[in-house]
């Protein structure tokens, strides 16, 4: 387990993606581990000797379409082993009513809640910089978006990870299970401010969300009204 490197998996779907993570990781590892033992072996066995004749060799085919076929056969088994949890967490959208709207920007996390009307692009919205706030034990719809470059929304204890690209509204969500406060950097060099582009995600119990909710947005308490996707 790679649980000691990684940090601390916080949502729902973080299983399987340590599961894919981890397999992949030692595969590889093993390769990597092969490749240098076959290059330091060959390195020391045929060295340059004094009196020693240089000879010529076209190569092995039977090794050489080993050395394709097999990897290629493990990325289509690691694609069948992928789609899924792709399919899952990708793919498909849990209805919920906690819908927040995070646009990236050089440099910073714009993230904008919906007021009391729960409407996105009205006269109540509230708009917050680099804070996201949401209650866990809940699904939270993240629409995404970029103001100019392509920013990466990226919290590594979600296991959350998803590009922002101008002119696209991107919709994505996540589940966590346990209350705290979570780094949310860029992922994508998006200019000379990338390294400072850095949010903070708070997630709260559902009692402490509605109490943040109420002193800072004026919007009813979750659950009780779905925002709707308000204007494009």
């Amino acid at each position: 387990m790679l649980s000691w490197w990684l940090p601390e998996n916080v949502s729902t779907y973080g299983a399987e993606i340590d599961w894919l993570f981890e397999l992949i990781y030692y595969i590889t590892g093993v390769t990597f581990v092969l490749v240098a033992v076959a290059m330091i072996t060959f390195l020391i066995r045929y060295r340059a000797r004094p009196g020693g004749k240089a000879t010529f060799t076209h190569g092995n085919t039977t090794l050489e379409i080993v050395w394709t076929v097999v990897p290629a056969l493990i990325l289509v088994v690691l694609t069948f082993l992928s789609v899924p949890a792709w399919s899952r967490i990708k793919m498909h959208v849990p209805d919920s009513d906690v819908q927040i709207r995070v646009t990236g920007k050089q440099f910073n996390w714009e993230v904008t809640y919906p007021g009391p009307d729960g409407t996105f692009d009205t006269a109540d919205d509230r708009t917050f910089d680099n804070e996201i706030h949401f209650p866990v034990g809940k699904p939270i719809v993240i629409h995404l978006r970029s103001k100019d470059v392509i920013h990466s929304l990226f919290v590594p204890s979600f296991r959350f990870k998803q590009d922002a690209v101008p002119g696209h509204d991107i919709p994505q969500w996540f589940e966590v299970t346990k209350p705290g406060k979570y780094e949310v950097p860029c992922a994508e060099l998006c200019g000379f401010g990338h390294s400072g582009m850095r949010g903070w995600a708070y997630a709260h119990t559902p009692a402490d969300y509605a109490k943040w909710l109420a002193e800072n947005v004026g919007a009813p308490a979750a659950g009780t009204k779905p925002p709707g996707k308000g204007k494009k």
